[in-house]
């Protein structure tokens, strides 16, 4: 079907031309792809994968259309092509092409229709949020339909059904459908001015294929009696949400409740007297609380979470970033430095209590200081990470210049959050002070310096970074970087075993170097960059979700255009 869908969008798209789409509506797109040319390196054991040993390419490519009709038609497609691909499985190789997503949406009076892929959520998404973050390999559209409509100007509900989209296979056979109302109110009265609340309801169901339940209830069969029980096709999550805001206060609440269901779980009372893994029946929950308060030059946001067996997937056979039905917000700072993202703490989504505190004050035009603290536990009251992050920014008065210097502290429970339970120790922590200054020569020409340092005697050791980024107008930027091992013997001894350090005669204290060199270089809606990467291996996150990125040693080719 969606052959035949990609057929003829391309045949509609040849036999109109551009004069006629312009008379007819608007016709737009977005180009982006990204080719890794693999360079074998044995010294960061860049080595025996499918890439290194024989394919030496790979490439992923993604190509939007919208087209917009002058009558309110919204058509929308996406030419998905993955090659020689470690995207999914960074161990394996992949290759897939093919139609990644199309939707026709269209506005009749106060309706709104939308068929075939569906990003959407309800309240921040723990309940559902169909999305995507393609370069963590996650796309999770919902392939049915939706339907939208306003009730008053403050009211709306909206509901969709559909199965989620299992990358360019056929969807997953379980059925997702949900409904959501949300509505505003601004209070005019002389004692509420300024008071605003708008208050959400959501129902999701997720029922499971039958394929899918035989596997389930042939697992439970063999659970011991004490653990047995019936499995259901059906699982529900309803949710209530509010966002309340007041003057320079806003506060927004969000609870939900997953029924019971199937999950595996990591925990002992889920392994039998075999020690054979056993699905339980659980049910689960999510409370979420923000609260933000900003005035002149200040701005705080305190915020908290609990989350308990809250496992949303299109079945509890999936694993890893496979059929999510929801997204839990993270509890720790998105951080943007290199060496400050080297640990972060992903969303526990089985078991979370954390809290998090950021505070903001700019003193003048020139100064500006920021605090950031996360707090996570598990449920059992276990350590999984803290944070504490300070950094102050200082501008010249003629803007020549901007400083940035500022200190992070970290704890990260490593067994958890990696699964590595073969380490001698659980807690990576580590203190890493850093300073970013950026110069301007001219209005063409800047000069933008990092320099990073993480003290820390487990995981590789300590590192340093160096940064230095050239812009040239908005046309050019050279950038180039180093990552530095300061404790090359404890890099090394991690990453090879004793026997291996004998007979491959490895030098554990010559210190390895991770450096990159790009180019990059915009012309109107174009962005081309060229870079020679040498990548140490690690887990990359955004948002919270998180995926092991295995050593990379090669060259990089990315394009972006809009068109």
């Amino acid at each position: 079907m969606q052959r035949i869908l990609l057929i003829l969008a391309i045949v509609f798209f040849a036999f109109i031309d551009n004069s006629t789409l312009s008379a007819q509506g608007k016709l737009s797109g977005y180009l982006q792809t990204r080719s890794s040319f693999f360079v074998r390196d044995s010294s960061i054991k860049a080595f025996d994968t499918r890439q290194y040993d024989d394919q030496f390419y790979s490439t992923e490519t993604w190509v939007d259309l919208t087209y917009s009709t002058r009558n309110g038609f919204q058509f929308r497609g996406r030419y998905d092509m993955y090659l020689n691909s470690n995207l999914f499985d960074p161990l394996g190789s992949e290759s897939a092409q093919g139609l990644g997503r199309w939707s026709v949406q269209k506005k009749i009076n106060d309706l709104d229709i939308t068929a075939g892929y569906i990003y959407d959520q309800i309240g921040t998404g723990a309940a559902f949020q169909a999305y995507e973050a393609r370069l963590l390999g996650i796309d999770n559209a919902l392939v049915g339909l939706r339907l939208k409509y306003d009730l008053t100007e403050s009211v709306s509900i909206k509901g969709f059904v559909g199965r989620q989209k299992n990358r360019l296979e056929d969807p997953y056979g379980s059925v997702v459908k949900g409904i959501n109302l949300e509505a505003f109110h601004y209070f005019d009265s002389t004692a509420l001015k300024g008071l605003s609340l708008a208050p959400g309801i959501g129902l999701v169901n997720r029922t499971i294929d039958d394929e899918t339940m035989q596997i389930i209830a042939s697992n439970v069969a063999s659970n011991v009696p004490s653990n047995f029980f019936t499995p259901s096709y059906n699982n529900y999550a309803v949710t209530a949400y509010n966002t309340l805001s007041y003057k320079s206060f806003s506060l927004y609440t969000e609870g939900v409740y997953k029924s019971e269901e199937a999950v595996d779980l990591p925990t002992l009372d889920a392994i039998d007297e075999n020690g054979r893994k056993m699905l339980l029946n659980r049910d689960g929950s999510f409370l979420y609380a923000s609260l933000g308060y900003a005035r002149k030059g200040l701005a705080i946001t305190a915020q908290a979470k609990r989350a308990e067996n809250f496992q949303l997937r299109t079945s509890p056979l999936e694993k890893l970033t496979r059929g999510l039905l929801n997204f839990v917000p993270p509890m720790a700072r998105q951080n943007t430095y290199r060496l400050a993202t080297r640990y972060n703490a992903a969303t526990q989504e089985l078991g979370e209590l954390g809290y998090q505190a950021d505070i903001s004050y700019r003193f003048n035009k020139r100064l500006t200081m920021s605090a950031n603290g996360s707090y996570i536990d598990n449920l059992e009251e276990e350590a999984l990470y803290r944070e504490a992050y300070f950094d102050a920014t200082i501008k010249d008065k003629n803007r020549k210049w901007k400083l940035i210097a500022g200190l992070q502290l970290q704890k990260y429970n490593q067994v958890i959050y990696e699964e590595k339970r073969d380490i001698s120790y659980t807690y990576v922590e580590t203190v890493m002070p850093f300073v970013d200054f950026l110069y301007k020569f001219n209005k063409k020409t800047a000069l933008r310096t990092e320099l990073q340092y993480m003290s820390t005697d487990e995981d590789f050791g300590s590192w340093a970074f160096g940064l230095m980024e050239l812009t040239y107008t908005s046309k050019w930027a050279i950038t180039i970087s180093n990552m530095v091992t300061v404790t090359p013997e404890t890099y090394n001894k991690k990453v090879w075993s004793a026997q291996e350090i004998t007979d491959l005669k490895i030098d554990i204290s010559k210190p390895l170097h991770f450096f990159t060199a790009e180019v990059v270089y915009n012309y109107k809606a174009n962005r081309f960059s060229f870079g020679r990467v040498r990548q140490v291996e690690g887990i990359v996150c955004t948002g919270g979700i998180c995926r092991y990125e295995p050593a990379f040693n090669g060259y990089r080719l990315t394009v972006r255009s809009r068109f």
